[in-house]
């Protein structure tokens, strides 16, 4: 699917702060994916424009936000751990596209990883009416609770390199969801690097294909 985007930078509102965001947007786009981030290194800015390019292609709008200001990533590194104030931060910007008439209708679907899923799990748990499907890289599943994990009721696919150090405890922390879950096992040493993140990328695309169902005036994809 071809499409021409338009790419803003935007600051959108969460409490006392204003978190970067960067939407890629067309008027005949088939979805929105949220890639949210709690670290804004050289390597989630990478994994960023990597998985955006690859479902701008085909044919969904993408919103990266930044969980954490610039300020504290800087001076506060223990708030990628904060997964309730992550969790508010993701559901601020839910509320803001809530109040957007060009992306009314569109299904939405997160992507995160490290700190930021557990947050992400946390937010689906209480705003399934907002979100259609998740998509975590590995990542601290388990900070967002035994509650929440039982609770989700959005479909989720976990990608976990085969030599996370935490993979062990993601799989007891995914054992507690009794929704409809995937996980879906890399080979790789980790999911940051290039050849790595090109593998992964077309099980994401495939998963928002399938759990994001496109607006009623927008044919299907037949691709």
């Amino acid at each position: 699917m071809s499409l021409t985007l338009r790419h803003t930078t935007l600051s959108l509102p969460a409490g006392p702060v204003w978190l970067a965001a960067r939407l890629a947007h067309a008027p005949d786009v088939r979805g929105l994916v949220i890639l949210a981030r709690s670290t804004l290194d050289d390597e989630q800015t990478a994994r960023e424009r990597a998985i955006g390019d690859a479902l701008n292609r085909a044919g969904f709008a993408t919103l990266g936000l930044d969980l954490a200001t610039t300020h504290e990533d800087e001076r506060d590194p223990d708030l990628r751990y904060n997964t309730p104030l992550l969790a508010n931060r993701i559901e601020a910007a839910l509320a803001w596209l809530d109040h957007q008439p060009p992306l009314h209708g569109l299904a939405r679907g997160l992507v995160t990883g490290g700190t930021a899923s557990g947050a992400a799990l946390r937010t689906a748990s209480r705003s399934a009416d907002r979100l259609s499907a998740l998509f975590c890289f590995g990542g601290r599943i388990d900070l967002a609770g035994a509650g929440p994990l039982g609770a989700l009721a959005l479909p989720l696919c976990l990608a976990v390199s085969h030599d996370d150090p935490a993979r062990a405890m993601l799989r007891q922390a995914f054992g507690l969801i009794h929704g409809d879950a995937q996980w879906h096992d890399a080979d790789d040493a980790g999911l940051t690097a290039p050849a790595a993140l090109a593998r992964v990328i077309p099980v994401l695309v495939h998963w928002f294909e399938q759990h994001l169902p496109a607006p009623a005036n927008t044919p299907p994809s037949t691709a």
